[in-house]
């Protein structure tokens, strides 16, 4: 029997196909999606991967089943799909695994206006029901599915966000990963100051030249090479959605995310003064300051976008910022979108004459650790026991596993994975003798 509580996770439905996720499954997850949200009418989008028409041909027939009308957007990056959910005002599905390996496929579900549906919003609810064997009768009367290219308008929006038109030129290589940024990046950027050198444009789910997961700094060595090959201004890494972007600069060296985040937020709140930007514990202290230097007020959230996406709703938040990658814009429904953040750092950097690297060097203040993993017998027993050692040294909290403020600069959080038996380190010092030194000391009584 199909266990769901591994197919159903705390943000989306992913698994491999078919041994999991099959066309059957799909349809049944269609008609419960309509009995989660009494919806009329949905929108569904698809990436590039063999099994993804199969799958949202199936979703769309369990939907039409129950009495609903679907709107077929096609082929998209799942930012395609917020702007189509938020654009038009419909629940939203996404055929996505992100960038999982080929095998694996899954569906992100979102209510009207991209407002996300996790596990606490629904997807609990449809595990149950899957479980239980609840599915719904066909209703009396069945939708019909009208097919809607909306790739021009959600280009035409993200221009209208950051317009481009009147910058400098800019040399830029942008690696889609073979996934959907080699769909989407050509519209967007059509007709504005950039010369584009794609990388892997080519729509293949089986990511024949490397992972589309551009966290990985493995898969990162391409784009630096062909940054410095062709002398680029920058270089852009998608996913296999392509809802989020990492940066490589002139030198073909990788931008600090937290420092996307400091650069993004300045610009946000330099057009709503005064406003709220999330950030999640692990972000760069810099980013911090930035947003209190530009007027902002900062704050902190949990990793992980149904925690973001809540705290920027409660605060009507300008944006939102996480060190994986994700980038969230209350004008953009308040969801995460890699496109519109790669623009905001094209314009940041068009707009005045020196390189990314002196430009993302006023975000990047501290020595940073990356995240470090340690597999461990007992997870709550070892951060209870570094909870122990490190509490009175400092600021500590328990918002998100560990984190404590030593002071000076100094700084760390260490969280339980949510799928594994690990605990993910993450240290943030002046330098980095101090940040050596620190994280050795944590690592010391983790291992």
């Amino acid at each position: 029997m199909l266990d769901y509580s591994r197919l159903v996770k705390a943000y989306d439905i992913r698994g491999e196909v078919p041994s999991q996720l099959d066309p059957g499954l799909a349809e049944k997850i269609g008609t419960l999606f309509i009995r989660l949200t009494g919806a009329e009418r949905i929108v569904i989008a698809r990436d590039m991967r063999a099994t993804s028409p199969a799958l949202a041909g199936a979703f769309a027939a369990g939907a039409t089943a129950a009495g609903a009308d679907v709107i077929d957007a096609g082929l998209g990056s799942t930012d395609y799909l917020y702007y189509a959910s938020g654009s038009l005002d419909l629940p939203g599905v996404m055929i996505t695994a992100s960038h999982n390996p080929a095998k694996d496929n899954g569906i992100k579900l979102c209510r009207a206006g991209a407002a996300p549906i996790g596990e606490d919003t629904g997807l609990a609810l449809i595990r149950g029901w899957l479980e239980a064997g609840d599915i719904p009768a066909p209703a009396a009367r069945s939708g019909a599915v009208v097919r809607q290219d909306l790739l021009g308008r959600y280009a035409a929006h993200l221009g209208s966000l950051v317009d481009l038109t009147g910058n400098r030129p800019l040399k830029v290589v942008a690696d889609a990963g073979n996934g959907m940024a080699g769909h989407t990046v050509p519209a967007v950027f059509e007709g504005l100051p950039i010369e584009l050198v794609p990388l892997y444009f080519e729509l293949d789910g089986t990511f024949p030249n490397h992972e589309a997961n551009p966290l990985e700094p493995k898969n990162l060595l391409d784009l630096q090479a062909e940054v410095l090959r062709t002398g680029a201004d920058i270089g852009l890494a998608f996913d296999g959605d392509a809802d989020r972007c990492f940066f490589v600069d002139e030198r073909g060296e990788p931008v600090s995310p937290s420092a996307i985040v400091g650069l993004v937020a300045a610009r946000e709140l330099a057009k709503d003064p005064g406003s709220a930007v999330v950030h999640n514990v692990i972000t760069s202290a810099a980013a911090v300051e930035v947003i209190r230097e530009h007027g902002g007020v900062p704050v902190r959230s949990r990793v992980g976008h149904s925690y973001m996406k809540a705290l920027m709703a409660e605060h009507n938040a300008v944006f939102g910022g996480e060190h994986s990658g994700h980038y969230y814009f209350r004008d953009f429904w308040r969801a995460d979108t890699g496109m519109l953040t790669a623009l905001h750092v094209l314009d940041a950097l068009a707009e005045q004459d020196r390189p990314l690297s002196e430009l993302a060097a006023g975000y990047s203040r501290y020595a940073a650790s990356g995240e470090i993993n340690s597999q461990v017998e007992d997870v709550a027993g070892k951060l209870d026991e570094v909870w122990t050692a490190y509490r009175d040294r400092g600021a500590a909290d328990r918002l998100d596993g560990l984190t404590v403020d030593l002071g000076d600069g100094r700084w760390f959080n260490l969280r339980p994975s949510n799928t594994e038996p690990l605990l993910r380190l993450n240290v943030e010092a002046p330098d980095r003798d101090a940040l050596e030194t620190l994280r050795d000391e944590i690592l010391g009584l983790i291992r």
